[in-house]
C-alpha cells in the first residue's frame, strides 16, 4: 500500500478543537513536523479536514 507523507506547515491558532485533534490523531505536534503514515480511507478523510493546515506527498 502506499504511503503519504504529512507536514504542518501551518499554525493551528484559531483552528477547530477537533482540528486539533485530528492533527494529534495523524501523529503530527508542531509546525515543521513530518510524519509517515499508510494511505486509507480513513487517513484520505482526515486530511481532508486538515488540509490547509498541511503539506500531503505521497511516497512509494
Amino acid at each position: 500500500m502506499a504511503k503519504l507523507r504529512i507536514k504542518q506547515v501551518r499554525s493551528t491558532n484559531g483552528s477547530t478543537k477537533r482540528q486539533i485533534a485530528t492533527l494529534r490523531t495523524l501523529g503530527i505536534r508542531r509546525i515543521g513536523h513530518t510524519v509517515e503514515v499508510e494511505k486509507t480511507p480513513v487517513t484520505s478523510g482526515q486530511l481532508t479536514k486538515v488540509l490547509h493546515l498541511v503539506e500531503v506527498e505521497e511516497i512509494n
